[in-house]
């Protein structure tokens, strides 16, 4: 009961701390000047990846506002993985004009996979050679037409990663699309633009972002496959020193739940993931030595995603289950019982 007290304790300290956090970034947001990056030269060639699966009602959207943009087409190839379809997805791109690779594995299944299993082909084939950096989209989202010239002004001004501003093309649907809506849009445009404001990094989201070529070389390709990829790509380019950009004037439109069961469940894998991600890199961190120096960025990086991820406060059975793996302390086996963690797997 001692330890459920300090528990309890904490969670207001960390609350307390998110909300101060948030309350300066919304300051900060209102009365600070956005970052614009300056005017850039269209000459830098870029790889569009786009994993999908069964997306053939969608897929065209994408491709047709990637060829809308008003970056030279020529510079701008489009690959997508079709991954485990069963419907005609990989014949609907390929007479788009895009490059499609069909994969077929249902025993790695998922986003991280199919990313890993396109990249790993262009490489071998020598196809990924000519590219300057990598977009990651998922099929079902739309692009404002200045989009990859925006993008390419925070590229050309250092930003070796880049995540953009997310919106929604369904805000209006419902109660539930709009509060996910707003939530992305609170993270776009309060927190990420105040984070490049104050010099720290941002945090890449699951889809409208871009890499370069350095960057995908460094990781031999896509290496990420937990739950929450984006979040494993972002912590793993935290610790290796690189600064994530974000560009607001990079407009990308993204499609939200509709119903609260399917909000639910996409916040639970977030939180499962996420507890993946820091469990991963505490054990790597702890076998090379190292944990004790990496510790306090991600401590600060989980405080940060916690508060994001759990605006009206994270549950206290996943603070439990941090202060387990943590190594803050042991807690009764009856107290963990809400969340249940699966290994990931690495290859």
């Amino acid at each position: 009961m001692v330890l459920l007290s300090v528990l309890d304790v904490v969670l207001v300290v960390l609350g307390g701390a998110g909300m101060l956090y948030q309350a300066v970034c919304i300051v900060i947001s209102l009365f600070a000047k956005p970052i614009k990056f300056p005017e850039a030269p269209m000459n830098k060639r870029y790889a569009v990846l786009i994993s999908a699966r069964n997306e053939a009602n969608v897929i065209g959207n994408l491709i047709d506002c990637l060829h809308s943009q008003t970056y030279p087409s020529e510079l701008i190839d489009i690959w997508l993985v079709a991954d485990n379809c069963t419907d005609n997805t990989a014949e609907v791109a390929r007479n788009m004009g895009c490059h499609v690779i069909e994969r077929f594995n249902k025993e790695q299944v998922g986003k991280g996979y199919a990313l890993t299993y396109l990249l790993d082909q262009m490489n071998e084939s020598g196809a990924s050679d000519p590219y300057d950096a990598f977009f990651v989209f998922d099929a079902d989202n739309k692009l404002d037409k200045h989009y990859i010239e925006e993008m390419n002004k925070g590229f050309q001004a250092g930003f070796k990663i880049l995540t953009s501003y997310r919106n929604s093309v369904n805000l209006s649907d419902n109660w539930v699309s709009s509060g996910s809506a707003l939530w992305f849009i609170r993270e776009s445009r309060f927190v990420s633009a105040s984070r490049m404001w104050l010099g720290n990094s941002c945090h890449v989201g699951g889809t409208g972002f871009m890499f370069s070529q350095e960057i995908m070389r460094r990781n031999n390709g896509w290496k990420f496959h937990l739950l929450t990829e984006d979040l494993e790509f972002t912590m793993d380019s935290v610790l290796h020193g690189d600064r994530i950009g974000y560009c607001g004037t990079a407009i990308l439109y993204d499609e939200q739940p509709v119903t609260f069961a399917q909000s639910w469940r996409q916040r639970l894998r977030w939180s499962k993931g996420f507890l993946q991600v820091f469990r991963y890199y505490k054990e790597l961190y702890t076998k090379l030595g190292l944990y004790d120096q990496v510790q306090p960025q991600l401590y600060k990086f989980l405080t940060a995603f916690s508060e994001n991820a759990y605006p009206s406060g994270s549950p206290q059975k996943i603070i439990m289950d941090m202060a387990n793996r943590w190594g803050f302390g042991v807690l009764d086996a009856s107290d963990l019982s809400l969340i249940h963690i699966s290994e990931p797997t690495r290859h």
